[in-house]
């Protein structure tokens, strides 16, 4: 039982034993003692991951409006690291093909209304004429019944001609109403189709319009500009002028430094001694001088297995980190130390003075030049140190070499 408490407590990674341990150790007569000691104790768990800003906002290359959207050329940016005020230009792209474009759409959309302008005024002509021609019709088809009242004093042959005028007219009448209504509807069709192609022309114009003003990007609030690196060629390189860049692709994050935090993965043996508001030292692979206080803030619910092992899963964290200082940027690896236990005022032991034996914990104390076995009760342990809550007193001095005979110091050098 005791060997598999000592297997958990290994899992738990430390930031090193020389920072923590509190134990003074001597070398008497060639042997390694340490003396009990009464202090602070500290168990932790070590977690990997890189610092990231809690606010922050991708600026990302703009999609074009209304097009199939090309490469387009970066012609400014800011370098990377400035610090940005919101409304502040990020980066430009080139613009002369949109300006370009907006010229035909403009010269595009004038001439569909000129023609709609010109298509209503030919319209209104053939509506005048039409109902010139209906009125006509009318007054020929009224001098027809006058002269059809002429029949009974004319000769015969006449009545006959006077009845096909009337059919006539009355013919001419019927149709010249009949094609007017499909005449308007055929003037309106037409119009409809020119006012189509004026609005799609209108709304090609307004993207245009807007693809132009995309092609400057500024700055969505105070912050970081941090630059993304761009695929060029083989190599990925920082964003600059003259590079050929793909609408939708990341360009450079701006980051709010004042608040920063880590992202980091919890195995899944540690993930039961962490939880929420625990509070962590914070270092930086890059700055191993910087210390930042910590809090747990999340913890994902479901793991994930990894990339080595599918045994193995992992639980996504998220430790916040107080403090500031010129250096804490963002994508930063950092070793995250969760302080999972915290003790005060207690007996203290090197590890390496615990010996298992049937079960049991002892130690060896040393006595009148001998050392002598001791059974000991146990507390929590770290991979240096081990709380004693019984069986020894402060200032004892115990034997480190482990499982050594209990015989006298002068036979066992």
């Amino acid at each position: 039982m005791l060997r598999l408490l000592l297997l958990l407590f290994l899992s738990l990674g430390l930031s090193g034993c020389g920072s923590v341990s509190q134990i003074a150790t001597s070398a008497e007569s060639e042997g390694r003692n340490a003396t009990v000691k009464r202090g602070s104790f500290r168990r932790t768990v070590r977690l990997t991951g890189a610092t990231s800003a809690v606010e922050s906002f991708t600026v990302l290359v703009p999609r074009l409006s209304g097009q199939a959207s090309g490469m387009l050329i970066i012609t400014g940016i800011v370098k990377n690291g400035t610090r940005v005020k919101e409304g502040d230009v990020l980066v430009e792209f080139d613009r002369q093909n949109q300006e370009k474009t907006i010229l035909d759409r403009q010269a595009e959309y004038d001439g569909l209304v000129q023609q709609i302008r010109k298509k209503k005024a030919d319209q209104v002509s053939a509506r005048i004429a039409d109902e010139t021609a209906i009125k006509s019709a009318e007054v020929d088809l009224k001098t027809a019944f006058v002269e059809m009242r002429k029949n009974d004093l004319i000769p015969k042959h006449q009545a006959e001609i006077n009845k096909a005028n009337l059919a006539e007219a009355e013919a001419q009448l019927t149709q010249l109403k009949e094609t007017f209504a499909l005449k308007r509807q055929a003037e309106a069709a037409d119009l409809r189709i020119l006012e189509i192609q004026r609005d799609r022309a209108h709304q090609a114009l307004l993207h245009a319009q807007s693809n132009v003003e995309k092609m400057t990007v500024r700055a969505p609030m105070d912050g970081l500009a941090v630059l993304v690196p761009i695929t060029k060629g083989s190599r990925s390189v920082d964003p600059q002028e003259g590079d050929e860049v793909r609408p939708g692709g990341g360009l450079m994050l701006v980051v709010d430094p004042s608040a920063m935090q880590v992202k980091a993965r919890i195995n899944q043996v540690d993930v039961a001694n962490i939880r929420v508001d625990q509070p962590a030292e914070i270092r930086l692979d890059a700055y191993p001088d910087l210390v930042f206080p910590g809090t747990v803030e999340m913890i994902s619910a479901i793991g994930i297995s990894g990339s080595s092992s599918r045994q193995i899963r992992y639980f996504s964290s998220t430790i916040s980190v107080q403090g500031r200082d010129p250096r804490l940027l963002p994508d930063l690896t950092a070793a995250v130390d969760i302080i999972v236990e915290n003790l005060d005022n207690v007996l203290i032991v090197p590890r390496e003075a615990i010996i298992e034996h049937n079960d049991r914990a002892e130690v060896e104390i040393l006595h009148n030049s001998r050392y002598e076995r001791r059974q000991v009760k146990t507390g929590p342990m770290n991979d240096c140190e081990v709380v004693i809550e019984s069986g020894l007193d402060e200032g004892m001095v115990v034997s480190t070499r482990g499982d050594s005979p209990d015989i006298a110091i002068s036979n066992r050098e």
